[in-house]
């Protein structure tokens, strides 16, 4: 909220519970800024459905030309093709400025020449190292 302040982007916060929230955003009830993440399992197809698509659960509106092609691909059985069209709705809703990335997620992960076990998976499906205490590098 600082950051945009200092823009002149004046912004008030509402904190909810998680599941007064959810209920909200599911009901589209929310207007303005939200700070808003989709966390599904799966592949870049999956991560859309709830917001790419008009009718995504948590979609506030959308394309038609966007919402044909992801149609489109969830029938495509050629992996080339579905990834190209993938990558075209990427691209269109990049150019369409139709999200405001305000934060990455920076998850410690220990990859690398140095690292003899990186933690990776060891709690299934948490796909990041962890737990850290696990994470052992090689002895020179």
């Amino acid at each position: 909220m600082n950051y945009l302040g200092a823009l002149g982007i004046k912004l008030r916060m509402r904190p909810m519970e998680r599941a007064a929230f959810f209920a909200a955003w599911g009901a589209k009830k929310l207007k303005g800024v939200c700070v808003c993440g989709s966390g599904l399992y799966g592949n870049a197809a999956t991560r859309m459905s709830e917001i790419v698509p008009s009718d995504g659960t948590y979609a506030y509106g959308g394309y038609p030309d966007i919402d044909a092609l992801y149609k489109q691909q969830a029938l495509e059985t050629d992996r080339k093709k579905r990834e190209a069209m993938l990558h075209q709705i990427q691209q269109t809703l990049h150019e369409r400025v139709r999200f405001g990335p305000i934060f990455e997620f920076n998850w410690p992960s220990a990859i690398g020449p140095r690292v003899e076990e990186p933690a990776l998976m060891l709690i299934n499906p948490y796909p990041w190292s962890a737990p850290l205490e696990e994470v052992r590098l090689k002895k020179k």
